[in-house]
């Protein structure tokens, strides 16, 4: 017997959360599928219990800089098993909460769900069916095509392990690494990060990247970019990693290697050719409603795209305008020109809108200042080791397009400039808002 729904959602993460609450709202029948903890990747294995980790790195990044506020520490020591322990309290409530959430909104099913139709979801041997279907699964570690692959670790070990390993290499240089690299060099750790292209992060702003290499690399971290990794082995109690860069072959010995390399669309065991869905095995095709191209039965949200960035706000947004369309007909398109995004290493790097380069690519004439502020009374009052900004202004309407800015509060900054993005305040406008002084937001004032 097949059970339906007005609508079955694939994932008890962000994504299907916010189109949940929309759907509940309008009083849909809704059948939730979850094969692991409900709350996904962010509050179980992502962005919730990485903070807390990083909380730890910032207090251990205050107490170097204690000596210059006039207080005597000795050497601090991190105990990793203490700090693993306390992320766990902090998030183990989580899934139970959610899965309540989820129970109150729907029908739950517990297993791996694959599709048996277009219209159909076969889970743990039942088989339903409804109306519209939601693919809200998330993503999952970057498989690398590496001999030896398999002695590599993800963020799900780097956050359970409770022993410190002693040298930790990294196999790409994105967002994954650089914030477990500045975590790993505080506790203690000898770390090195290889990345494949010519320079870390590659999608976010040319100078800014920079700037976070050299503070990276202050902390006492390797980077290598330009690498070709050849192969991981075996090397007694620990791992061997075979690369070559400029023509030279290397091998660092470490005792856990980390796939940094990100996160890729977690749909590939859906069978989606079931569903007539139109895929690459990756990128799932959909419209600007986001709704399969193929099969207008079937949308997608959340990391389980392509081509949206990956992150936990955004895939509320996206669901959120899925169980809009899916009540009211295909009417919201989202809106991806202003969000908001922050590297959590130590200091953070955060941005907003465009790169310098893609607002050349663009064709729009901007003016981009950049801003060394270490030398500012806030920042030598908090001791920062860095504090930089760049800020692109258009030139011809004043509006702001884009903002870099590493330290200085950045995280937290970042969003009065998504603010005025947003809601068409101008440079000008906002240099001149009064903010209250000293703050590290009365200096926006001079970022322009």
């Amino acid at each position: 017997m097949v059970q339906s729904f007005d609508t079955i959602i694939i994932g008890g993460g962000n994504a299907g959360f916010g189109a949940s609450a929309i759907l509940h709202e309008a009083g849909r029948n809704i059948a939730f599928v979850e094969e692991r903890d409900f709350g996904g990747t962010c509050p179980n294995r992502g962005c919730t219990p990485k903070k807390v980790l990083v909380a730890a790195a910032q207090a251990m990044h205050g107490i170097e800089r204690a000596p210059v506020h006039g207080i005597e520490v000795g050497k601090a020591r991190l105990d990793w098993a203490r700090l693993i322990d306390r992320k766990h309290d902090l998030i183990s409530d989580i899934p139970g909460a959610m899965l309540e959430t989820a129970e109150k909104r729907g029908t739950v099913f517990r297993g791996k769900a694959t599709f048996a139709g277009p219209d159909r979801i076969r889970v743990d041997g039942r088989t339903i069916a409804a109306d519209n279907i939601v693919i809200a699964t998330g993503s999952k570690p970057r498989p690398l095509p590496i001999p030896g692959a398999e002695h590599m670790i993800t963020s799900d070990e780097v956050l359970t392990e409770r022993d410190l390993p002693g040298e930790v290499i990294f196999i790409g240089g994105g967002v994954i690494a650089m914030e477990f690299a500045h975590v790993y060099a505080r506790a203690g750790a000898k770390v090195t990060i290889l990345e494949a292209t010519p320079r870390l992060l590659p999608a976010m702003d040319a100078d800014a990247v920079a700037i976070l290499h050299r503070e990276t690399e202050r902390l006492g971290v390797t980077v290598e970019t330009g690498v070709e990794v050849k192969e991981i082995t075996r090397a007694g109690d620990g791992l061997s990693v075979a690369y070559e860069r400029d023509g030279n072959e290397h091998a660092l010995r470490a005792d856990r290697v980390v796939n940094g390399a990100g996160r890729i669309a977690n749909v590939g065991e859906l069978d989606l050719d079931a569903a007539d869905i139109a895929h690459d095995e990756i990128r799932i095709d959909v419209d600007d409603f986001l709704r399969s191209t193929s099969n207008p039965s079937v949308w997608v949200a959340g990391d389980s795209l392509v081509g949206s960035a990956q992150l936990s706000p955004l895939a509320t947004y996206e669901g959120r305008i899925v169980g809009q369309n899916i009540v009211h007909g295909p009417v919201r398109k989202p809106d991806y020109t202003v969000i908001p995004s922050a590297v959590y290493t130590v200091p953070a790097l955060s941005a907003v809108g465009l790169t310098e380069a893609e607002a050349g690519a663009a064709g729009i004439k901007v003016k981009a200042k950049t801003v060394d502020m270490t030398d500012w009374l806030a920042a030598r009052t908090h001791a920062e080791t860095v504090a930089w900004s760049k800020v692109l202004v258009e030139e011809k309407s004043d509006r702001i397009v884009g903002a870099h800015m590493i330290g200085h509060h950045g995280e937290d900054l970042i969003h009065l400039f998504a603010l005025a993005m947003r809601h068409g305040i101008t440079a000008t406008e906002l240099q001149e808002t009064l903010f209250a002084f000293p703050t590290f937001s009365a200096d926006l004032k001079s970022v322009f």
